[in-house]
């Protein structure tokens, strides 16, 4: 079979989703010796950091559903994953997608009190979780039946495993959950066709570069692995899914596996700018592929300032010193990013900017009133793509409140500028209004501080009302080898607008273990102003002199 033509056989095959990829694969009965998924530990007596052929990857997902099955799970049975290790984590969501059940894969991160109530609220028939995570759901109180744990899930047998299941387009498949930022993390719904629906566009188009061998340093219960695991099956690619995304084992894996192209979040590309990468061996990289919130371009300089990417000259193909970073927007309610930019040490288009909308996606920026806006004008990211969720979970209240004719609203601000390029500047609920026509949009002053002030690794601002006025906290990581205790006020003013600087009331080095993240890697932006609320300083105070009080 001509690659190219099963990708375009695969592009129209309506049928096929993110259900059923496995078995259309093995169904087809090619490539079974060919290797596809590696994990980064010991499965089911396979060892770490050896590829899966198709047919052992076919063979480990049915040892899996047959065992499920005899444990009484059934087609429509929403079942929660709640694991450590990302073998786990993809093969249940394989195996319960085979048998039809809908996997809710729970980030192994989120703590146990907020897991318990997650769970409940799914209405899920029972827990696949590993001891961990079974005693810490059994001391937070679940009352959900645990069914097993995924170390014992594959000793099933393969050929006892039940037909796999029909998958239609627009039924629910997978379950993911959003960050969790604001508080309990929201389930979010995606149909076979949903989650697929980016993969089949990108089947019609050339293969990209770097997508043979990909490395998956993502959440591996999040949307965007589904999404890559899919990917990577049907353009007979090979990925190797990561458990931890931290700065450490992700360089770890770049020089012991050498893929061509990595997949994060930004939170790993802030830790992986803050080290010096022109002493680790990560020439084979040549694709950085950024997922979720956009990222920094102070980062973003530090990755592309390294590795080697292909090239087209009049000498033909070469590769050169430097590699690509595509950059977007998305989350696990757009099911895919809907932006994207590509940058190289060539380029210059910063400040935030996310590009501009895929083929499949139609954007809009509206207003409070759901009137959409012009150029330039700031206002509520509105999304329709046949990669959206068709909503939450058991919670049509916030479903409807999320959409606007025929649009999801993201809860991002952004604008567009005359080239039909898009600016991230905040998320709705951190930015703050200062009345006269000027708002306070804490990410975009990040991206200024970050950008301007070569010490600092991470920034992250906070903005609040109190007693009748906006106070701006601005918290800063420095560089390890940085004076941690110079005064930064007076250089991060320089870099903030006029309209910021005068609500700047603290500017203090913290520590990143003060920063409350959520189980993504997200700042919790709403935990922070609750404690400033309280009273409670971070770091050691150094007042900044407010302008014009």
């Amino acid at each position: 079979m001509n690659p190219k033509n099963e990708r375009v056989e695969f592009a129209a095959d309506q049928g096929l989703g993110v259900g059923n990829v496995v078995t259309t694969l093995l169904e087809r009965g090619t490539g079974l010796d060919a290797p596809t998924l590696t994990f980064d530990t010991d499965v089911d007596g396979h060892p770490a950091w050896q590829a899966l052929s198709l047919a052992q990857l076919g063979e480990r997902v049915a040892a899996r559903a047959a065992t499920l099955h005899e444990l009484g799970i059934r087609p429509r049975d929403p079942v929660a994953v709640f694991v450590t290790t990302g073998a786990d984590q993809v093969l249940s969501y394989l195996a319960l997608a085979r048998l039809g059940a809908i996997p809710a894969l729970v980030n192994g991160k989120v703590p146990a009190e907020l897991a318990v109530e997650y769970i409940k609220r799914l209405r899920a028939v029972g827990v696949i979780a590993d001891t961990a995570h079974s005693e810490a759901l059994s001391a937070a109180g679940s009352t959900t039946p645990l069914l097993a744990d995924p170390a014992d899930l594959g000793k099933g047998d393969p050929a006892a495993a039940p037909k796999p299941y029909r998958h239609h387009g627009s039924e629910p498949a997978v379950i993911t959950h959003s960050s969790g930022t604001t508080g309990l993390p929201k389930a979010v719904t995606h149909t076979h066709h949903s989650l697929f629906a980016a993969i089949r566009h990108r089947l019609t188009l050339p293969k990209g570069q770097g997508i043979d061998r990909m490395l998956g340093a993502l959440p591996s219960a999040h949307a965007a692995t589904v999404i890559a695991v899919n990917l990577a099956l049907t353009n007979r690619a090979q990925l190797a899914v990561l458990s931890q995304q931290t700065a450490g084992p992700v360089l770890d894996a770049i020089e012991s596996w050498q893929p061509q192209s990595v997949l994060g979040f930004a939170t790993t590309w802030s830790e992986l700018a803050g080290i010096d990468l022109s002493t680790r061996k990560l020439d084979s990289v040549g694709t950085w592929w950024n997922t979720g919130d956009c990222a920094h371009e102070a980062h973003i300089r530090n990755l592309i300032a390294v590795g080697t990417r292909e090239s087209v000259t009049s000498q033909g193909r070469v590769r050169r010193p430097g590699s690509f970073f595509v950059d977007g927007l998305g989350s696990s309610e757009m099911g895919h990013s809907q932006f994207f930019i590509t940058h190289t040490s060539d380029t210059a288009r910063y400040g935030r900017c996310i590009g501009k909308p895929h083929a499949f996606s139609d954007v809009v920026v509206m207003d409070d009133d759901g009137e959409k806006l012009g150029t330039g004008q700031v206002g509520q990211l509105a999304i329709n793509a046949p990669t959206l969720s068709p909503g939450y979970w058991n919670d049509s209240v916030t479903t409807f409140r999320t959409r606007r004719d025929g649009y999801f609203l993201t809860g991002d601000l952004v604008f567009r500028d005359q080239e039909g390029y898009y600016y991230h500047v905040d998320r709705a609920v951190d930015a703050v209004d200062l009345g006269e026509g000027r708002k306070l949009f804490t990410m975009l002053c990040e991206e200024q501080v970050l950008a301007s002030c070569e010490d600092v690794r991470e920034c992250t601002v906070v903005a609040l009302r109190a007693e009748g006025r906006v106070v701006t906290s601005v918290l800063l990581v420095l560089d390890p080898a940085a004076d941690q205790e110079a005064d930064r006020t007076e250089e991060v003013l320089a870099a903030l607008d006029a309209h910021v600087v005068s609500t700047v009331e603290r500017v203090v080095v913290v520590s990143p273990e003060s920063i409350p993240l959520g189980a993504t890697g997200k700042v919790r932006k709403i935990l922070l102003r609750q404690r400033f609320l309280d009273g409670e300083l971070l770091g050691t105070e150094k007042t900044a002199q407010q302008v014009g009080v």
